[in-house]
């Protein structure tokens, strides 16, 4: 059964697709409670939780790993898997990583770039693709706005139409100016998710842990609608001044024993 026939029914209502990041259990969790539409779990947890310098970093056992905790938090959810750098320099490579990531729980895969091969690789081995276009971390080390010039423009929109002809079901438009993804979005029959690209696609996909504030860098394209990150370091120092203080444990931390279990206890052990 395809796990994105109500998102192209969302697209034909002009219903908004709402898409986060997840890369654990607990927030896949509170997505689903949520009742987010999509959940991405992006290469982005590379630079995002795992410390990388780089998407490129990620690797096949680091994506599975991630989609499997977001799996077992939302068993539920509809989950797309990012094939990270270097898993799909070819079809066949493209199709046994895709099978490698849907066995760990993803129903969607998605990777960057114009590859009609890969997507007609990837539909013909029953696997659902969502592509990506526009700034393309992976590949672009400069990230940076994509398609300002009507050239630029011009061919992302050729690209998109030949992604969606070879069968792609999902595009994501990444930092491209508001009038381009508007177009993308009309011209293909894939519902389009921007981050970054404006009002007018499909949906939208922000990073959770951008949403969440857990750094001190924000960007234009985000909202923010917590400082989890400030609410860790306050707990963590008030965690650290209870434990020197000797305010932690206190009494309502602890288990005792029975009285009489305790005097045995001394006793046999005296």
């Amino acid at each position: 059964m395809s796990k994105t026939a109500r998102f192209f029914e969302m697209k034909r209502r002009g219903a908004p697709i709402a898409v986060l990041t997840a890369y654990d259990a607990p927030t896949a969790r509170a997505q689903a409670e949520a009742e987010v539409d999509l959940i991405l779990v992006g290469d982005s947890v590379g630079v995002s939780m795992l410390g990388y310098k780089s998407e490129r970093d990620v690797t096949l056992a680091d994506m599975r790993h991630h989609i499997a905790a977001v799996r077992r938090g939302a068993p539920e959810a509809v989950v797309i898997g990012d094939l990270p750098f270097g898993s799909y320099d070819s079809p066949g490579a493209a199709v046994a990583s895709a099978r490698s990531l849907i066995e760990a729980g993803a129903d969607i895969v998605k990777f960057e770039g114009a590859h009609l091969a890969i997507v007609e690789a990837l539909a013909g081995a029953s696997i659902e693709v969502c592509c990506h276009l526009g700034l393309e971390p992976q590949n672009h080390l400069e990230k940076r706005v994509k398609g300002r010039s009507a050239t630029d423009a011009s061919k992302l929109l050729a690209d998109a139409l030949a992604l969606d002809g070879a069968g792609m079901k999902l595009l994501v438009l990444e930092m491209i100016p508001e009038e381009v993804a508007a177009e993308v979005t009309r011209a293909v029959k894939a519902p389009t998710i921007g981050i970054g690209a404006g009002r007018k696609t499909d949906g939208q996909v922000l990073v959770i842990t951008d949403v969440l504030g857990f750094g001190p860098k924000n960007f234009r394209h985000n909202r923010r609608y917590q400082n989890v990150g400030q609410i860790m370091v306050e707990a963590a120092r008030a965690y650290v001044r209870d434990v020197h203080d000797g305010d932690f444990p206190a009494e309502e931390n602890l288990t005792h024993m029975a009285p009489e279990e305790l005097e045995l206890f001394l006793r046999v052990n005296a």
